[in-house]
């Protein structure tokens, strides 16, 4: 995660830091499966490592917080499964939206939520995925290349998350 970051100064203190707390991977691989005491126990160790270095290292190295990292992780999944179909098991869980009559949502490449009747059905990837997906824009939606989509996606989120920081500070 650091080596994005080659054009800041950054202190020697920080590279101990972050390999010492196993920041030279990138923490969004795998925080999908994590449950909410561990993502808030990584977005805790995230924080303080940011301001071990500058309160702006967020915005200066484009780092996401971990909930919008996780978001991001699920969106970049979902395209890689609708654009080629492959996995097979994950494809079998994703449906596209389709009306049964003719509406203007028709074709904005949204996916079919099924309707969930426990709150911990939520956080199934049935259900987290089309609801991820259909709250992004749709020109992030139909990006037609997975560079194009990843640069809207980090985009989108990147705006959502420090906009969430300014309204909270």
């Amino acid at each position: 995660m650091l080596t994005h970051c080659r054009h800041l100064t950054l202190p020697r203190q920080l590279d101990i830091v972050s390999c010492h707390r196993g920041w030279t991977t990138p923490t969004h691989y795998c925080t999908a499966r994590r449950p909410a005491t561990l993502t808030g126990s990584v977005q805790v160790t995230q924080n303080s490592l940011a301001r071990t270095a500058a309160s702006s290292l967020f915005c200066q190295c484009h780092w996401l917080p971990i909930r919008h990292r996780i978001i991001y992780k699920l969106a970049v999944i979902t395209y890689k499964t609708r654009s080629s179909g492959t996995p097979a098991y994950l494809s079998q869980l994703i449906h596209p939206y389709q009306p049964t009559r003719t509406l203007r949502s028709s074709d904005k490449l949204l996916l079919f939520v099924p309707k969930m009747t426990l709150a911990l059905s939520a956080k199934a990837f049935t259900v987290s995925t089309p609801l991820i997906w259909n709250s992004l824009s749709y020109k992030c939606r139909s990006a037609e290349l997975l560079s194009t989509f990843k640069r809207t996606l980090k985009t989108e989120l990147f705006d959502i998350a420090h906009s969430e920081r300014e309204h909270s500070a």
